[in-house]
């Protein structure tokens, strides 16, 4: 269900208004002006942030403080992951699995495979209760929430691409920014207090030295940045909303935002990777694409950055340490935390043209590339200081750049057609 026009632009103006009193987006070009809020839509704003103030209707085992409390007791931890079947989503799931969690997932399906959850289940040897919703369909989100009784979500469900964000900006604020709306509104609505955001390091923009750690400004350089920075605000409104309303601990809303860098990789069975529909929007499932020889090279675009070799740099993270990180986070919502955010990332960065050598010795083949212009939005060098995660989450990567390339080629020559049985996204050869 497509929001209208009409619809949206008050949601829009709330939204400026938040990051221009928030002074979170800088630099020329910004979406952000100071715009007058009109009266309803101060009033809407309003009546979701007084929505969390109030009691909830549920009972404390859907407190932070419960969230493991009921695994100790026998029975296990409902969690919601919005985006269950996507790419990072799947492997949290897993993850969460593994830590005895039970597991609702929905996705719409609209860059992901349902045979992705099925071999999930295969690998966890568990089912999990999948619904399939659109984060844009209140109506479907309450009913979800209305079957299952869910104590913490984990919310990966929006559009990622930054090219594809600069073409179509209006789409990503459409299903990013409104569909969080939505899903908080469903969570207050069942007395849910607890969630995980995945955001990213792209709320950053362009760093001015790295590494980058969380108290650096932010300035997204693209409306899928501007999505996710607008998302965090929202989130942390509201926190701070139902925290100064002496709320007691069952009733605060505790987020965890997760600004994450580069994921790449597979699970190490070759079982679940990423398998994008369509051309791919990011280097590793291009570079996949090359290797399986679906596509003749690799796009490189821009070797005129001011790194070693000319290409960008970035913090690529295995895939697998990623999804543990969202399991420590759903650990630090156990203490009420309120709103708190964590880099995750290696605190490497690896160029484009590593990246092209390291995946060429685990396929065993040099990989051919051409350099194309720069994309629009994209920036130069970018990577993380992961150190408060290490310190408050007790997490830290463990894999290295020659582990998540091994298994990304081992997922993509198990499955060159990635979850189809036949090649449906097309190739170039």
């Amino acid at each position: 269900r497509s929001p209208t026009m009409a619809g949206l632009l008050p949601l829009l103006l709330v939204l400026l208004q938040l990051l221009t009193s928030a002074g979170a987006c800088r630099g020329e070009g910004s979406l952000v002006r100071a715009t007058p809020v009109c009266e309803d839509t101060t009033k809407t704003r309003s009546a979701l942030l007084d929505a969390f103030d109030e009691p909830s209707t549920q009972t404390s085992a859907l407190s932070a403080s419960a969230i493991g409390s009921r695994l100790r007791g026998g029975a296990r931890e409902k969690v919601l992951v919005t985006g269950g079947v996507g790419y990072i989503g799947s492997h949290t799931v897993l993850e969460l699995i593994k830590e005895g969690y039970e597991v609702v997932v929905i996705d719409n399906l609209s860059n992901s495979n349902k045979e992705c959850l099925r071999r999930v289940e295969e690998l966890a040897g568990r089912s999990v209760t999948f619904h399939q919703v659109d984060i844009r369909d209140k109506a479907a989100l309450a009913d979800v929430f209305s079957k299952h009784r869910i104590s913490a979500v984990v919310h990966f469900a929006g559009l990622k691409a930054v090219g594809e964000s600069v073409a179509k900006p209006l789409l990503y604020y459409q299903v990013n920014v409104e569909g969080t709306l939505n899903l908080l509104e469903a969570m207050q609505a069942a007395g849910c207090r607890n969630i995980v955001f995945s955001s990213s390091a792209t709320v950053y923009g362009e760093p001015s030295r790295v590494p980058v750690d969380e108290t650096f400004p932010t300035g997204p350089t693209n409306p899928y940045g501007s999505s996710k920075l607008f998302n965090e605000q929202i989130l942390a409104d509201v926190a701070k909303a139902s925290a100064m309303a002496g709320a007691k601990s069952k009733d605060k809303l505790n987020v965890c935002l997760l600004r994450y860098f580069n994921p790449v990789g597979a699970h190490p069975s070759g079982r679940i990777g990423e398998d994008p529909k369509g051309v791919p929007n990011n280097l590793m499932p291009y570079i996949q694409q090359v290797a399986v020889g679906k596509r003749k090279e690799l796009v490189v675009f821009g070797n005129d950055y001011p790194t070693h070799d000319g290409t960008g740099v970035r913090d690529y993270i295995h895939v697998v340490d990623l999804a543990k990180g969202h399991t420590a986070a759903l650990r630090k919502l156990r203490g009420n935390p309120g709103c708190v955010t964590y880099n995750l990332g290696t605190g490497k960065g690896y160029s484009v043209l590593d990246i092209v050598r390291a995946y060429s010795n685990a396929c065993g083949r040099d990989l051919p590339y051409k350099i194309a212009p720069r994309r629009p939005g994209d920036v130069s060098v970018v990577y993380s200081d992961p150190s408060l995660a290490h310190k408050e989450l007790g997490w830290s990567a463990k894999l290295g750049l020659k582990q998540m390339c091994d298994d990304s080629w081992r997922w993509i020559s198990a499955n060159p057609n990635g979850f189809d049985p036949v090649d449906k996204a097309g190739s170039d050869v």
